[in-house]
C-alpha cells in the first residue's frame, strides 16, 4: 500500500468519523430515496397520497435548537467558542464536563419564551409546521420528563414545560408539529454514545442500559403526552445496534402512526430522506426528501451570530429546494430567555409577505422540469404551469429559457397588487424560448412569471438537460456535477470553515495525466466570452479551456486553499447551437488541484 492510498483511507476515515458525529445524510448519488421508506411494501404514491401528504405539498417548515446550550450563547468562563452553539459542551469546543454543565440548569430561566409568538412567526414566515428539540446531543430535557429530572422544569427555575405551550399554540393555528430527538447520542447520560461510562454509583453502564433507561422511555414521553404529532426528527445514529433503531422505530409508527421520520432514525427505516446539514442540492433528487438549512451560522443560539439570511436569500434557498424536488427545513435559534433574535424574525416576516403573494410556486408545487438551478433563478411547476422565479432579473428586457421542447400557450408576470401582465414570447427551432420584458423587476424580492404549456392529461413538462444553456445577457456557471470526467475524480465534499458551519462542493480532483471534464453545452448566441474558473490546491496551476471549434485558453493563475474564481481569458464561440467544451489540468499540483465549476460572462459590446 503507497503512502497517497494510505492518506486517502485516512482522510476518509476522518471524515467518516465527522458524519457520524455530526450528522447522518443519504448520499444523494446513492441507490435511491425508497431505501428511506419505513414500509418496503408503500410505493412512493402511496406515501404521497397518505401520511406523507402533507410533508409532501408542505414544502417549508421550522426548525428550532433550544436547549440548556442556549443559556451559554457560545460562550464558557469567559471564552466565546465560535462555531455551533449547540456543540459547545463537547471535547471539541469548550469541552464543559458533564457536572458543571448539568449545573447551568439552575440559571437558566428563560422568562421570556412565549410559545404563541413563536408559532405566529412561524405562520407568518409561511411555514407550515415546526420541528424543535426536544433533547439535542448533551441530554437536557427540554419537556417534562418523568425519566430523568435533568429537564427544564425539574432542574431550572422556568419550571414550565414549554414543549407542551409549543405544542398547544401550533395546534391551535393549523399548523404542524414535531420533535427532534437525539436518541444515539447523549453526552451526560451513562451509557449513552461519547456520555459517560459510569453510573453515579461508579457501575459500569452500556448502550442497553441508556437506551431503555433513558433513550425509549422518553421517546415515548414526547410521543404520547403532546397530542398528534406530525414529525419524530431523529438525528446522528452513528453506530448505534440496528436492533435499538428497529425497537424505537417500531414504538414510534405504532405510537405516532401519522408521523413521519427522516432518514437519520438509521438504517433506512425513515420515511423521507434528510440530506446534508446547510446543503440545498444543486441537481434534482426523486422520491421524498429534505434539506435543513439555518438561519444565519450556527444552529443554536450564539451571542456574537447575526449573519442571518435575507429574506431574497431565504426565498431563493426555498425555491431552490422546491425545484429540485425537495423540502426546506429553516432553523431558528431562540436565546436564552427563549425570543428569537428579531433580525432573523423580521426577515422572516418579509419572506412570508412574499409567499402571500405567490403561494402557488411553493406550496403543492413539484420539481423543475431542468435538473438544475437557472442563471437567473428557478423554476416550479404545478399542473400546466410553470412558475419563472428571476431573482436576476434581466437588463435588457429578455428573459431566456433553454432547452424546453413543450409548447407555450401564454405567458404572464403576475401581480398580485394590481393587473398581470401578459408578455411576448418566442419559441424557436432552437428550442431556446425568448421573453419580451420590462427593463425593471416588478418586485424587489423575486419576480415571478406564471407560463401556462400545452399539455394533456397529467403530461410532463419537458425539457432538454443534456446540453446547459449558455446565456448572451448574463454569466453561466457549469458545476462540474454536470460534466463528463476522465482520468480524474468527481465527487461531492464537505467541510467546516467554522465547528460545525459546513460548506458544500462538487468538484473533480485526483488529476491524472489528459484528466478533463467536458460539458455539452447549448450556446445561444455566438461571440465573446470570458472565462472565470473556481478551483483551489496548491503553489500556481495551470488550465486549458477548450472547444469543439478549436478555440483554446490556457493560462497559469495562482491557487489558495479556498475556492476562488479566477480569469483565464477570453473564449470565442463561433456559431450558436450545441458545442463541448473540456477543462483539463496542464500543470500543478495534481494531488491538491480541486475544480469547482467554471463561469462564462458574455462580453457585450
Amino acid at each position: 500500500m503507497n503512502i497517497k492510498t494510505i492518506r486517502k483511507q485516512l482522510i476518509l476515515l476522518v471524515y467518516i468519523i465527522c458524519i457520524s458525529n455530526l450528522s447522518f445524510s443519504q448520499d444523494k448519488k446513492g441507490k435511491g430515496m425508497e431505501e428511506m421508506w419505513g414500509d418496503k411494501n408503500v410505493s412512493l404514491d402511496a406515501l404521497k397520497n397518505g401520511k406523507g401528504k402533507f410533508f409532501d405539498e408542505s414544502n417549508f417548515g421550522m426548525f428550532i435548537h433550544w436547549g440548556l446550550f442556549s443559556n451559554l450563547g457560545g460562550v464558557w468562563n469567559g471564552k466565546t467558542y465560535y462555531g455551533i452553539g449547540e456543540w459547545i459542551m463537547n471535547p471539541r469546543m469548550a469541552g464543559i464536563p458533564v457536572e458543571e454543565y448539568k449545573h447551568i440548569a439552575k440559571s437558566f430561566n428563560p422568562t421570556g419564551f412565549d410559545a404563541k409568538k413563536i408559532a405566529q412567526l412561524a405562520k407568518d414566515a409561511g411555514m407550515k409546521y415546526i420541528v424543535i428539540t426536544s433533547k439535542h446531543h448533551e441530554g437536557f430535557a427540554m419537556f417534562d420528563s418523568k425519566v430523568s429530572d435533568f429537564n427544564i422544569v425539574d432542574a431550572t427555575p422556568f419550571g414550565r414545560d414549554p414543549m407542551h405551550e409549543l405544542a398547544d399554540a401550533c395546534h391551535d393555528l393549523g399548523l404542524g408539529f414535531g420533535f427532534y430527538y437525539s436518541h444515539n447520542q447523549d453526552w451526560t447520560a451513562p451509557g449513552g454514545t461519547r456520555g459517560p461510562e459510569v453510573d453515579k454509583k461508579g457501575k459500569k453502564t452500556t448502550f442497553k442500559d441508556y437506551f431503555y433507561n433513558k433513550c425509549k422511555p422518553q421517546v415515548k414521553e414526547i410521543c404520547t403526552n403532546y397530542g398528534d404529532i406530525d414529525f419524530v426528527w431523529f438525528d446522528t445514529p452513528g453506530d448505534m445496534p440496528k436492533k435499538y433503531v428497529v425497537e424505537l422505530a417500531d414504538m414510534v409508527r405504532e405510537l405516532q402512526p401519522k408521523a413521519m421520520m427522516c432518514s437519520r432514525v438509521g438504517y433506512g427505516l425513515g420515511d423521507y430522506a434528510s440530506v446534508g446539514d446547510m446543503e440545498v442540492p444543486t441537481k434534482r433528487i426523486e422520491g421524498l426528501w429534505e434539506t435543513c438549512d439555518t438561519n444565519n451560522d450556527s444552529w443554536s443560539y450564539a451571542w456574537y451570530d447575526n449573519n442571518f439570511k435575507s429574506p431574497k436569500v431565504i426565498l431563493g434557498r426555498l425555491i431552490e429546494t422546491v425545484a429540485r424536488g425537495g423540502s426546506y427545513l429553516f432553523n431558528v435559534g431562540p436565546d436564552q430567555l427563549g425570543i428569537v433574535p428579531e433580525i432573523g424574525a423580521e426577515f422572516l416576516r418579509k419572506t412570508g409577505k412574499w409567499l402571500k403573494k405567490y403561494p402557488q410556486v411553493v406550496y403543492a408545487a413539484n420539481a423543475s422540469p431542468w435538473d438544475y438551478k437557472l442563471p437567473w433563478g428557478d423554476v416550479t411547476t404545478k399542473d400546466n404551469n410553470m412558475y419563472l422565479a428571476v431573482s436576476e432579473w434581466p437588463r435588457d428586457g429578455k428573459l431566456y429559457l433553454p432547452g424546453l421542447i413543450t409548447k407555450i400557450k401564454t405567458a404572464k408576470i403576475l401581480n398580485p397588487e394590481g393587473t398581470d401582465q401578459i408578455i411576448e414570447f418566442h419559441q424557436g427551432q432552437d428550442n431556446w424560448v425568448t421573453f419580451e420584458i420590462p427593463f425593471k423587476a416588478p418586485d424587489n424580492l423575486i419576480s415571478i412569471i406564471e407560463v401556462e404549456v400545452d399539455i394533456h392529461n397529467g403530461g410532463d413538462i419537458i425539457a432538454e438537460d443534456a446540453a446547459l444553456g449558455i446565456y448572451p445577457n448574463t454569466k453561466t456557471e457549469l458545476i462540474t456535477e454536470f460534466g463528463k470526467v476522465n482520468n480524474a475524480t468527481q465527487e461531492n465534499i464537505r467541510w467546516m470553515e467554522k465547528f460545525g458551519e459546513w460548506k458544500h462542493a462538487n468538484q473533480v480532483g485526483e488529476w491524472q495525466e489528459n484528466g478533463q471534464v467536458t460539458w455539452k453545452i447549448n450556446v445561444k448566441e455566438a461571440g465573446y466570452y470570458y472565462l472565470d474558473l473556481a478551483y483551489k490546491g496548491s503553489d500556481r496551476l495551470v488550465w486549458k479551456t477548450t472547444t469543439d471549434e478549436g478555440v483554446m485558453v490556457q493560462n497559469q493563475q495562482a491557487a489558495t486553499e479556498k475556492y476562488i474564481f479566477y480569469n483565464m481569458g477570453i473564449l470565442e464561440f463561433k456559431t450558436p447551437g450545441i458545442h463541448n467544451i473540456t477543462t483539463t489540468l496542464v500543470e500543478g499540483d495534481r494531488e491538491t488541484a480541486s475544480l469547482k465549476s467554471i463561469l462564462l460572462r458574455p462580453i457585450n459590446d
